[in-house]
């Protein structure tokens, strides 16, 4: 069966990718490949659904440039198909001394990156926003919002199939095999023929790029868990709208924060631990050759060094239901171990280069057959159309 392209990966990211293709071709012949039985099953269903406003990338940055587009073409798209979204706004606050001068400077990113009505606020200021919250200061910032990505997710399927795009699932990839003219994509169960691939894998991203190479990719996908709490119903009054920490700058993960969810409640979380497989959202989850490749990725060996005390806090707090609780009371000095009932987890796709370097930015990679978007975590789905349209004009200048 020949198509034009196929897209590995159904979730968001290989959906908006899909979708922002045949609006611009209507003629083209594309498939998505997704192994689970529907989509947003992994990263997509799974993280705390965040409308990220842009505040914390590097300004110029791929995640900068395409999570503020992004934040605009998700708002129109939820406002088109009907899906339920708010924009809440959040706080971010400093509650030690040590925090201040990067608190500053997320401001000055914030303006960096266009973001309006963003101001700092004092602590009493922040009480207006968030009454419980305990700070030395603050950052208020407007545009940050809550969706159900999975309700977006399900809304790109059902567009993508309307449009005469063909979603596969129960499909894994096992091999890509590029020709002169034409790669053939096999599953466990076909084969496929193809003008181009496009590798949205996320978790498993590194894996597919690598079927596509005659020599080793110079990243690896590590998968770090994030544990959620969530809150009791009672203490709900707690948490307004979304209340987060100021984020260590040597570390790509923003801190464990509190966030009001759109299908209702409050989550707290998430932590950050590595995962013993690359789908591993229960702590025992280990899959004994992923975790070895993991371990013996010299680039992971370079951040478990350098990272060290930071991993093994994480990791204290994963098993310590009152070390979770302490870091939180850090937000919230009210919250108490009582208030917190155990919640899911996901998985980040973390990319790790040779040298020890956890990837900030969005990564591709691509070669005259295959496109490997190779790092796509958070705001990967508040950037997801964004993305999708970056990718669907490198695609395009192909045919």
């Amino acid at each position: 069966m020949q198509h034009d392209i196929v897209v590995v990966g159904g979730g968001i990211v290989g959906l908006a990718t899909a979708l922002r293709i045949k609006e611009q071709r209507p003629d083209m012949k594309i498939l998505v490949l997704e192994k689970e039985r529907e989509v947003a099953m992994h990263q997509t269903g799974n993280n705390s659904g965040v409308i990220h406003s842009g505040l914390y990338y590097k300004p110029g940055s791929l995640k900068a440039i395409n999570c503020i587009k992004g934040y605009h073409q998700l708002i129109e798209f939820c406002e088109q198909e009907n899906v339920l979204y708010e924009i809440t706004g959040k706080v971010v606050v400093a509650t030690k001394s040590n925090q201040l001068s990067q608190l500053d400077n997320l401001y000055v990113r914030g303006q960096q990156n266009g973001l309006e009505g963003v101001r700092k606020i004092s602590a009493s200021e922040v009480k207006e926003y968030e009454p419980y919250v305990s700070c030395l200061e603050g950052l208020w910032v407007p545009q940050t919002g809550i969706v159900d990505y999975k309700v977006v997710s399900q809304k790109m399927a059902e567009k993508l199939r309307n449009l005469g795009v063909d979603l596969q699932f129960n499909e894994k990839v096992t091999g890509i095999t590029k020709g002169h003219s034409l790669s053939i994509v096999k599953t466990e169960r076909n084969t496929y023929e193809t003008k181009l691939v496009i590798n949205c894998a996320g978790l498993y991203s590194d894996k597919v790029a690598q079927m596509s190479q005659d020599t080793p990719i110079d990243v690896r996908i590590v998968p770090f868990r994030g544990e959620y709490f969530k809150i009791r119903p009672e203490k709900h009054y707690l948490v307004k709208n979304l209340i987060y920490p100021v984020p260590d700058p040597n570390f790509p993960f923003l801190g464990v924060h509190f966030t009001r969810m759109m299908k209702g409640g409050v989550e707290a979380g998430p932590n950050a631990v590595l995962a013993f497989r690359k789908e591993g959202y229960k702590k025992m989850d280990i899959n004994a050759k992923e975790l070895w490749e993991t371990l013996t990725w010299g680039g992971f060996q370079k951040v478990a060094i350098k990272y060290w005390e930071m991993g093994l806090g994480e990791m204290y707090r994963s098993f310590s239901k009152s070390a979770f609780t302490k870091a939180l009371q850090e937000l919230i000095p009210d919250i108490q171990e009582s208030d917190l009932i155990e919640g899911g987890a996901g998985v980040r796709a973390q990319a790790c280069d040779r040298v020890g370097g956890l990837l900030d930015d969005f990564a591709i990679i691509e070669d005259e057959k295959v496109i490997n978007i190779l790092n796509a975590p958070s705001p990967a789905a508040t950037s997801s159309l964004s993305i999708g349209q970056t990718v669907s004009e490198m695609a395009l200048k192909r045919f």
